[in-house]
């Protein structure tokens, strides 16, 4: 048993407060009542503030490692690189590729999640790719590309023990209405992303059963007085959850505050959408078998394309606070929000009795101090 004493601490719908918190192994209880005497107490330095488990529902790859790579090691470095910048847990986003290459990505999932692991903990797969348009691949290989198809997310979902969470789907594809209403029945979230749909189509997969916008703004269509696209059914659409690659490279700082100002609370999603650069620093790097050459902290093919990011959540969280955002609402976008849009709201992303004991603790200055999952400290810096 651990427990934080009198710590400065964020609860969602309190707000900050002090609170002592208590956890036996991976179970949370909050109160100010009286700490047993043989629970271990955990110290933390002036101005230090304790959040809930920082969870990132689109990252590729950090630490030099790739889900693509198809190894349980590789998504053992990732999990223990992203502990680092606060996040408790992810999902495993793979990309456009080979189905071969894909059902190895998603064979390792399976075991390493059956092996468990130390690092952030692996929640499963986002399958970002292969159902999404030519037209706005970014930085996906535009040949492996394909139709939505059932019974090829069937023999990838069987692959990876039936862990897929989220999938993205453009929705202008032949053959997408019957594939997202398949999977909103199968309790998988349907994000709207690499797209060229039209405002009325993006709509149409609404009510088909899409509830989340990939990358918002990247990859999509945008806002035209005729059309105001997907970023349009984005910022109008109430229902949608919307996730924001906040480094401010992806989205600059005025979009990225138009988001903020037109979502209702609840539905904006941060994310780093981070590949295997991360935490490497500058130099040439790797995507899907593609040159990526990471310079002033920006990832980009050779091209010019960008190609996924470096970015930290931790960084995320302040950067959202600079553009306008409250602090309250910027910690559940990296926390609540994202536990919301995956439906497992009932055990992560906000500190409250009976949820998991996953914490992310940090300085005034955001930089992490310790991030605990099921109770244990995966990293600690203080």
């Amino acid at each position: 048993m651990k427990c934080f004493l009198n710590a400065k601490t964020y609860l969602n719908g309190v707000g900050m407060c002090i609170r002592n918190i208590v956890f036996d192994r991976d179970v949370i209880s909050v109160g100010n009542d009286e700490v047993p005497r043989s629970a271990e107490v955990l110290s933390l330095p002036d101005g230090a503030v304790v959040l809930p488990g920082f969870i990132d529902e689109h990252v590729h790859g950090a630490g030099g490692a790739d889900v693509m790579d198809g190894s349980a090691q590789s998504l053992s470095v990732m999990a223990q690189t992203l502990a680092k910048e606060g996040t408790a847990r992810f999902l495993a986003t793979t990309m456009t590729q080979s189905e071969e290459n894909i059902l190895n990505a998603a064979k390792a999932v399976k075991q390493y999640m059956s092996d468990g692991g130390d690092g952030a903990g692996l929640l499963g797969i986002h399958l970002e790719g292969p159902f999404i348009s030519s037209a706005q691949a970014g930085a996906q290989p535009e040949e492996f590309i394909s139709a939505p198809d059932i019974k090829l997310f069937e023999k990838f979902n069987s692959a990876c023990g039936g862990n897929i969470k989220m999938v993205t789907v453009a929705p202008e594809s032949k053959g997408a209405d019957k594939f997202i209403s398949y999977l909103k029945e199968n309790g998988v979230t349907v994000s709207i992303g690499h797209t060229s749909a039209d405002y009325q189509t993006a709509m149409r997969a609404v009510n088909c059963g899409a509830s989340s916008v990939t990358h918002t703004f990247n990859a999509q269509t945008g806002i035209h007085h005729r059309d105001i696209g997907v970023a349009g059914a984005a910022l109008t659409c109430d229902g949608l959850y919307t996730e924001l690659i906040a480094d401010k490279i992806h989205v600059s700082v005025p979009a990225m505050s138009l988001l903020y100002k037109n979502k209702p609370r609840g539905k904006l999603v941060l994310i780093t959408d981070a590949m295997r650069a991360k935490g490497m620093g500058e130099g040439i790097s790797e995507l899907g078998g593609q040159t990526v050459i990471v310079k002033d902290s920006q990832a980009r093919l050779e091209d010019g394309t960008l190609a996924g990011s470096v970015l930290k959540m931790n960084e995320a969280v302040k950067n959202l606070i600079e553009c306008g955002a409250e602090f309250a609402d910027a910690v559940d976008c990296a926390t609540l929000n994202v536990a919301k849009n995956l439906h497992i709201a009932d055990k992560y992303g906000s500190i409250a009795v009976g949820k998991r004991a996953d914490f992310t603790v940090l300085d005034d200055r955001f930089n992490v101090l310790l991030t605990i999952r099921d109770g244990r400290i995966i990293y600690k810096n203080c």
